[in-house]
């Protein structure tokens, strides 16, 4: 069924207006059959008495210096003012163990996925980039939503990524609670797709310092900051921006150079780069004679390009990124 979603704001009030109508009521009642209450001090009940002692009997005090002493006052406290007890307690209870209930409930939630998640992504930031992370990660990586873990400071993104299966976690990344809760320390790696290149700085020196075993992939807008970035402790660092702009310039004199990078960056048709590891045949040959076409190899954590004389000969445990062919090239250009 759908549930229905209230501000927890707009719910207080709602329950705070329910006690204040049963409490008026109750003093209403109390009020128009003052005549069957006695008051210790033998002057009568005011309106002020009838709200003290609604006040002090919905509260279950009940001082008894005003008590009922009339059949029609006991009948009317019996089958009236005791519901409205009744119904107010109930609501200041009931908002108290609600309140806890949900903050318990949500301690438990995040303990056990925080002892159960490991080597998961933690992608800070769902805005265009971010998303666009992720799509990999879903798509081509075939990671499962769970595995991902999506911080931002906008509720409307972070409702979108919970849409799509992703956990969330609001908040800033530059503060490292935050961080902690998304379970930076366990994460096998880590995507900054901020807006900002000083905010990216300071969330990926945040992060290193969680996890120092961590993969880190920042991203930043300028060039001239791809070295604080990296002495903030980033592996890798993209430079969106400057990327954007290249290509730009390309497209005025060759227009297709780019279309080809673009078929390069969407692998879900025509050619993909791809990483893959050789197999055994291989070894010892050269990455040029292979059927793909190899732009270069990694060993032992470095790139070699193909035309680099490391990469003369295969070694056991390379792995080689090639062109992939996803589609016919025929289909993809039809």
């Amino acid at each position: 069924m759908p549930e229905s979603t209230v501000s927890p704001g707009f719910a207080f009030l709602r329950r705070v207006m329910i006690a204040l109508s049963a409490l008026l009521a109750m003093v209403l009642l109390v009020y128009f059959d003052r005549d069957g209450y006695s008051d210790v001090n033998d002057d009568g009940v005011s309106l002020l008495d009838a709200f003290y002692y609604a006040t002090v009997s919905l509260s279950t005090t009940g001082y008894g210096d005003i008590a009922p002493v009339t059949d029609t006052a006991r009948l009317i406290n019996v089958v009236l003012i005791t519901p409205l007890r009744v119904l107010f307690l109930i609501v200041l209870i009931g908002t108290t163990l609600e309140v806890l209930t949900e903050r318990s409930r949500q301690a438990l939630r995040i303990q056990k996925w925080r002892r159960k998640v490991r080597d998961h992504v933690v992608v800070i930031g769902f805005g265009t980039k971010g998303r666009s992370a992720v799509n990999t990660l879903l798509v081509d990586e075939n990671m499962e939503p769970n595995q991902v873990v999506v911080v931002d400071t906008d509720q409307e993104a972070l409702d979108s990524a919970a849409a799509r299966g992703l956990i969330t976690v609001h908040g800033t990344a530059t503060r490292a609670d935050v961080l902690r809760v998304a379970g930076v320390q366990r994460a096998r790696s880590i995507v900054v797709a901020a807006n900002r290149d000083d905010t990216a700085v300071l969330v990926t020196l945040t992060a290193r310092e969680l996890a120092p075993k961590a993969h880190i992939i920042s991203s930043v807008r300028e060039a001239e900051n791809v070295h604080l970035v990296k002495q903030s402790g980033a592996d890798q660092v993209v430079v969106s921006s400057e990327t954007a702009g290249r290509l730009l310039g390309m497209a005025t004199r060759s227009p297709l150079v780019v279309a080809m990078v673009e078929d390069l960056l969407t692998p879900e048709a025509g050619l993909a780069i791809a990483e893959r590891q050789v197999e055994a045949s291989e070894e010892g040959g050269s990455p040029r004679h292979l059927p793909d076409i190899v732009l270069g190899i990694v060993r032992d954590g470095r790139l070699f390009r193909v035309d680099a004389p490391e990469a003369d000969a295969i070694e056991h445990g390379d792995r080689l990124l090639y062109i992939q062919k996803v589609t016919p090239a025929a289909e993809k250009v039809r």
